[in-house]
């Protein structure tokens, strides 16, 4: 922890702001220049825009901070495959089977996982985020050189979704990195993935779960997510030593199946030609071996995380097996109510 204090002070100091005001900063002005040639905003509005953005300190030291250390893959399970987000997730499934089955019937995107991202990402809309977006992008955009350019663009694209929107620059909120609603999506992704999917002429992911749902859905199948295919199996491995030299260190899909099968992988059920890779979990006492597939890296997509993507597939499963699990028990005693009554002999169904 003290190494982490120092060293988010020292980044506080190097990444400081150039002015109080960012509407008189000269590199804001050559910015808003940019926007008015380009994109047509009004610089009297965009002046206003600036001077009312505040720079945040504790965003930059938030993103500047080092982990003390990486988490482990059991470390980072047990964040999010926990009974209570489990049971929040069936909760939310059953509030929202309407909107669920309406997504997967339009974007082929099994619910389960819809579910699982929302609540990895925001826990279902209990942790949105409360920065302004205007703040944390501008304090990111200008403050920040180490991805600067990356933050201005999503800048650029935030005040493009806010005037296209008919929304307020100064009251969208969002986490620190200028993530916003169910799905935290960066502006970008908002432009570009979210839908309106309840037909009301918005496209709300804050406080309109359908909105936020079909966005989800829409990310997933523009990113190519395959219908009824696996995201990845536990496997076992013949070699270790050999299978280690196989594992993905990035997220790109890097083998085949049978390229898998021949260093001793155990596949049963999938093609041969099929792209896959060899993930290595830690676990407290030794590790597992994950075969990840298509749908997997499609999860990359949404955050480029290995162990991200693990998380979200087994909370799924864990949220869908609960799930039926109640439903099926909710069932049981109807059902024994019905076998155990009284036949009418007057009846068609006693004789």
């Amino acid at each position: 922890m003290r190494v982490a204090i120092v060293l988010g002070a020292a980044a506080l100091l190097l990444y400081g702001p150039a002015g109080a005001d960012y509407s008189q900063r000269d590199d804001v002005r050559t910015y808003m220049d940019g926007l008015v040639s380009e994109h047509g905003f009004d610089r009297a509005e965009l002046t206003a825009t600036f001077r009312d953005a505040r720079h945040q300190p504790r965003i930059v030291e938030a993103i500047s901070r080092p982990a003390e250390r990486a988490l482990k893959w059991y470390e980072y399970r047990r964040i999010f495959i926990q009974d209570s987000r489990i049971d929040q997730g069936v909760a939310f499934w059953t509030e929202n089977e309407a909107s669920l089955d309406s997504a997967e019937e339009s974007f082929a995107v099994a619910p389960e996982y819809v579910v699982a991202i929302i609540g990895v990402e925001t826990r279902f809309g209990r942790i949105m985020g409360s920065h302004r977006v205007l703040d944390a992008l501008s304090t990111l955009a200008f403050d920040y050189p180490p991805r600067a350019d990356f933050f201005r663009n999503e800048l650029t694209e935030f005040l493009l979704l806010a005037r296209e929107e008919g929304r307020s620059v100064g009251a969208m909120k969002g986490s620190y990195a200028g993530a916003m609603g169910y799905g935290q999506f960066i502006p970008s992704s908002y432009r570009n993935y979210a839908v309106d999917f309840d037909n009301d002429g918005l496209r709300d992911i804050w406080a309109n779960t359908a909105d936020a749902i079909g966005s989800v859905a829409n990310y997933f199948a523009e990113h190519g997510w395959r219908p009824a295919q696996d995201v990845a199996l536990r496997v076992d491995v013949a070699d270790t030593e050999q299978a280690d030299a196989a594992v993905l260190r990035g997220l790109d899909l890097n083998k085949t199946v049978g390229e898998l099968r021949a260093l001793g992988v155990e596949a049963p059920g999938l093609k041969a030609a099929e792209a896959a890779a060899l993930l290595r979990m830690e676990l407290e006492d030794g590790a597992e071996y994950w075969m990840a597939l298509h749908n997997f890296h499609v999860i990359t997509r949404y955050n480029r995380s290995q162990m991200y993507a693990l998380a979200v597939h087994q909370l799924s499963q864990a949220i869908k097996a609960r799930r039926q699990a109640r439903l099926a028990a909710a069932t049981e005693p109807a059902l024994d109510a019905v076998a155990a009554a009284p036949r009418n002999p007057a009846s068609p169904r006693a004789r």
